[in-house]
């Protein structure tokens, strides 16, 4: 009995896979209504009872699936979306056909993308389809996922719209055809495979539903892939709804989600996915971002990310009616004036944890328009429009513990950003205390970037991009931080910062060092006098013998000299010094491009992108607690003659003295008080 039962089985699972085979081998020419259905059926019955047919508009679709004839209940299922009017934003007229291209585009259509800064040519499989988990042509599992979002297909979907060539919606069809035959069945479980991972069936999600209406009246979208594409969506939104992830994931995921039940209502679940998706975005909301508007993974670029995911929500949502708590549109607002405050004067953000510079000038412009802050538009135009804020120029966020201290709101002014804050509940660097530097236009002092997650680039530099050695902090004994609080229960205090007229002070500590013996607390101070220089108070409190390595990483576009312990740049415009106040013996490398015996000095601004930087490293051996002073000298042209010493010091802090330009200046600079910091300016 066993043996005929294992031949039965045998005997379906052969002939399933002939039946398969057999559809696989003629899926480039299915395309009518008749066909799919035939084809494969199964896909077309889930599809069509996936829909409540008794939606408004939806009769003859609910006749016609009574009375067994699926074909013409696909039919009318098709005239129903193409003769209504819902979703009118998404709908498009028809461009009038031409055979004009776009070169970057003809290049898509060769399977060919730029993924992550990275060129590679998807290949074809021998049943016709396209290889959809090539990892590229560095082995990177990040390209494979990246590749199955779909962005590709915007590109192509919008030329189309502007040429009217009909080769490039006569890709997309195929494209999306290949795709859906090839990814089912829906395997309805949690994955990180490149076709059902989390990230891509979201943003999947969206951009089809843009050409799905879109592309409703043209010739060259066959029914055929419009009934794919509505039988894989009810799938992508199951997903979404039970295997989304948390923090900027979950709202890519939960946005996807409502993206599907606001544009296809039609679905027996769109109501019940909406529900779920309110609920979901708005707690999550609450959890990951703080109460002074950053979110809490304490990246510049994933704080963009959950933004746009953010509004996008709201957008769906005020589409279909449905309101949202007023905190919510409050949140976005705060998520804005934090982009808008924390930018460079060269409207470059923050390049912080796992980030990229990248420009937030235009989301920054968005954010002004949107919520009539004409103060962003001041920021973000360098004061060429908007007004001037009557706060700033310096800003502190207490929650995120990020400080950017500036002179004003040109295009030269100096800046500098000092993170205070906790660790970050993703993308994390051991990174606590660092500080980066601009002025005159220039990046000097920086952080070295992400370089990238997965491949061979990873490999060989996601380590140090992590690592404290790829910051601007101390090492001790060669040690750099331990991972930190992800989060925090509460905000920095008013004792950890002062924004006075003429200066900025802040300061925080940290004492975690990965495998140190003994114990040992790092205290930096930052003391920005307004429009002319900085000053760093690095405090060391060990209970023995160390050797201190204290790291500068300066842009790859400076150009630096040594000079006696001085290193400074020697560019045509734009300069700064970074000149040692206090009296250690320092053993002083510059460091290019290392890569043994460990990686330092190299800097990525973009993902999968990076090139040598250098690298000015101070070592000196100290035998117990220790100040180490530095003055951070920015000048237009050359640099000028300085004169720094410290007048008195003490557990508490120190008083320096600062002369430059005519001017002298007399700061009291504490350890941990910010009410004791203070200025005298004389000439």
């Amino acid at each position: 009995m066993f043996k005929i039962i294992k031949h039965i089985l045998l005997f379906l699972f052969i002939s399933c896979i002939h039946k398969n085979a057999s559809a696989q081998q003629n899926w480039k020419d299915i395309n009518t209504v008749e066909e799919v259905c035939t084809s494969y059926p199964d896909a077309i019955t889930y599809m069509l009872n996936q829909f409540n047919l008794d939606y408004p508009g939806l009769e003859k679709v609910k006749s016609a699936h009574a009375s067994g004839n699926i074909v013409n209940a696909c039919n009318e299922l098709l005239f129903y979306y193409k003769n209504g009017v819902m979703n009118a934003e998404l709908r498009k007229g028809l461009p009038e056909k031409s055979d004009r291209t776009v070169a970057a585009m003809d290049t898509i259509l060769t399977n060919v993308f730029v993924i992550q800064n990275v060129r590679g040519q998807v290949p074809y499989l021998t049943n016709g389809h396209r290889d959809w988990y090539y990892k590229g042509p560095n082995d990177d599992k990040e390209w494979a996922w990246l590749s199955n979002r779909h962005s590709q297909l915007s590109g192509v979907f919008n030329t189309y719209m502007e040429t009217g060539n009909p080769k490039y919606a006569q890709y997309l069809d195929l494209f999306l055809k290949d795709f859906i035959i090839m990814g089912n069945p829906y395997p309805a479980v949690k994955s990180s495979t490149s076709v059902w991972r989390g990230l891509e069936v979201a943003a999947r999600a969206k951009i089809w539903s843009k050409i799905f209406y879109g592309l409703l009246e043209s010739e060259y979208i066959s029914p055929a892939t419009q009934l794919l594409l509505l039988s894989s969506l009810p799938d992508h939104a199951h997903y979404n709804r039970n295997f989304h992830s948390s923090n900027n994931w979950l709202t890519m995921e939960i946005s996807a989600l409502a993206t599907v039940a606001a544009y296809f209502p039609e679905y027996k679940n769109s109501e019940e996915w909406l529900d779920y998706a309110i609920e979901t975005i708005t707690h999550s909301m609450k959890d990951q971002v703080y109460s002074d508007g950053v979110q809490t993974e304490l990246s510049s670029h994933y704080h963009n990310v959950s933004l746009n995911n953010f509004e996008l929500f709201k957008e769906i949502c005020d589409r279909a009616n449905r309101k949202l708590p007023d905190f919510y549109n409050r949140t976005i607002e705060a998520m804005y004036g934090y982009i808008a405050h924390m930018v460079r004067p060269s409207g470059f953000r923050v390049l912080n944890n796992d980030g990229d510079r990248g420009s937030d000038v235009n989301l920054i412009l968005k954010g002004a328009k949107k919520f009539g802050h004409s103060d962003w538009e001041y920021i973000a135009t360098n004061g060429q429009a908007g007004s001037k804020p009557e706060d700033g120029p310096s800003y502190f966020y207490p929650w995120a513990g990020h400080f950017v201290s500036r002179s004003d709101f040109d295009r030269d002014a100096h800046w500098s950003f000092f993170d205070m804050g906790p660790w970050g509940s993703g993308h994390q660097h051991n990174d606590k205390l660092h500080l980066s530097v601009s002025a005159y236009g220039k990046d000097f002092l920086v952080d070295s970037g992400r370089f990238a997650y997965t491949g061979e680039v990873a490999e060989k530099f996601r380590p140090y991009a992590k690592s404290s050695a790829a910051h601007n902090l101390l090492l001790i004994d060669g040690k750099g931080q331990q991972n930190g609080p992800k989060l925090t229960d509460k905000p920095l205090g008013e004792d950890h910062f002062k924004i006075a007229t003429g200066f900025d002070y802040a300061y925080s500590s940290f004492d975690q060092f990965m495998d140190l013996e003994g114990t040992v607390k790092h205290t930096r101070v930052v003391f920005y006098v307004r429009g002319e220089f900085w000053v760093v108070v690095d405090n060391i409190e060990t209970d023995r013998p160390r050797k201190i390595d204290a790291l500068w990483h300066w842009h790859p576009e400076n150009t630096l000299v040594m000079d006696r312990s001085m290193v400074r740049t020697v560019n045509e415009r734009g300069n700064l010094a970074v000149i040692p106040i206090s009296k250690q013996k320092f053993d002083i490398r510059l460091i290019k491009g290392q890569e043994t015996p460990e990686i330092q000095a190299w800097y990525s601004p973009e993902y999968n992108l990076y090139e040598p930087n250098t690298t000015s490293s101070y070592s000196c051996e100290v035998k117990g607690n220790t100040t180490f002073v530095w003055l951070l000298m920015p000048s237009e042209k050359e640099n000028l003659n300085i004169k720094a010493r410290i007048k008195s010091e003490n557990k508490e802090g120190i008083t320096l003295s600062v002369s430059a330009k005519e001017q002298k200046w007399l700061l009291n600079i504490p350890f941990y008080r910010s009410a004791d910091a203070a200025m005298e300016k004389s000439h």
